[in-house]
């Protein structure tokens, strides 16, 4: 008799039944599964009835158009957070990147192909650098990020020298944020995009499986030989490349570059990322979770603006949510684990009696 051991990432994951386990078990693991996505659509539809006008395709092109960026932010946010760690130049670096992409082709006569190109290099660069302080150098992510934030928020103000960079950019670098695919804007399809290719790396690959081993127990995962520094450096770099192209899709929106913009980003993009952890793998940090969170803050952000909501609310409610998503994010994380000791302890005797039945059939 060979016992088979699952290698999928929810392989500890605790099963419920409604014939196994009654109604109620079930029910709280679909709620606390699915509860955000369900609250998500109670959202639209309780707007949709007291607010005509949030039932319109004008909301969703403007919903899609100005969150997409926040999104693929969160999404980049979500890489590290995979492998335990943080990163804060979701906020810090599309200063300089957006500032960049605009200065290489207004100022340096580079075509929008080269720029594109070049910010996406140095942003890789720049994550290698994130990537090696962390987990070569030992130190906090946290403490690293907000550190090399910061001085790449410096550099931005001095490449730009604290003035607006204004010129004419080409059509078809502004197409890339502004063109739109049956009346849908095209960044609404760069998310899904991104989305579904994290997701299928996360959850169906080996490589997946390794970036959650070494965010779940570091230790353990070196002692199976996985690489964490490795993996740790890895996941910096395509944070900060998908927080590169960001930049690019806000350059290419917006057509100035200037050293206020970013810093409005980076809660949401936390807060998205942190609220996906208490969705649809409830205590892990997950993909489509990530997207679920931001969908939430956009809807809710979006509605309250139609109720007349002040200009304040936007951050208030931003700053709320983070509190809440730390909060439900740690309960679901000792949920998950106590769930967890729960299976292993149900294999082990599971496997005890099918030893005992071997020794005394």
């Amino acid at each position: 008799m060979s016992n088979k051991t699952s290698v999928k990432s929810t392989a500890l994951e605790q099963r419920v039944s409604m014939g196994q386990d009654g109604f109620g078990p079930w029910l709280m693991q679909i709620i606390t599964r699915y509860g955000l996505l369900l609250l998500c659509i109670a959202l639209v539809i309780v707007f949709s009835l007291t607010t005509p006008s949030f039932a319109s395709m004008l909301t969703v092109q403007a919903i899609l158009s100005s969150k997409a960026k926040i999104a693929l932010l969160a999404l980049a946010a979500t890489i590290p957070m995979i492998v335990g760690k943080i990163d804060l130049n979701v906020g810090f670096g599309i200063v300089l990147w957006h500032i960049l992409a605009i200065t290489l082709q207004v100022e340096y006569g580079f075509s929008w192909q080269m720029a594109v190109l070049t910010v996406l290099v140095v942003s890789a660069l720049y994550g290698l650098l994130n990537g090696i302080l962390v987990a070569l150098a030992d130190i906090d992510s946290f403490v690293a990020t907000l550190g090399s934030g910061t001085v790449l928020y410096a550099v931005a103000l001095w490449h730009s020298g604290g003035r607006q960079i204004v010129g004419d950019l080409p059509d078809a670098f502004i197409a890339l944020h502004h063109t739109e695919i049956a009346g849908i804007p095209i960044v609404a399809f760069y998310v899904l995009i991104v989305a579904v290719i994290l997701w299928l790396i996360t959850e169906h690959t080996p490589l997946g499986r390794c970036m959650y081993a070494v965010g779940g127990n570091p230790a353990a995962a070196r002692l199976n030989g996985i690489s964490v520094n490795r993996f740790t450096i890895g996941a910096f770099i395509a944070s900060s490349v998908l927080t590169g192209f960001s930049g690019v899709l806000i350059a290419a929106e917006q057509g100035v570059g200037q050293a206020s913009v970013g810093m409005d980003y980076l809660l949401p993009a936390l807060v998205g990322a942190f609220l996906g952890s208490t969705t649809i793998r409830p205590g892990r940090v997950n993909v489509w979770g990530t997207v679920v969170g931001i969908a939430i803050l956009a809807i809710g952000i979006a509605g309250i603006q139609q109720f007349g909501g002040e200009f304040w609310v936007e951050p208030l409610f931003n700053g709320a949510t983070l509190l809440l998503s730390i909060t439900l994010a740690g309960y679901a994380q000792r949920r998950r684990l106590l769930n967890q000791k729960a299976v292993q302890r149900s294999q082990a005797a599971s496997a005890d009696n099918n030893n005992q039945k071997a020794i005394n059939p």
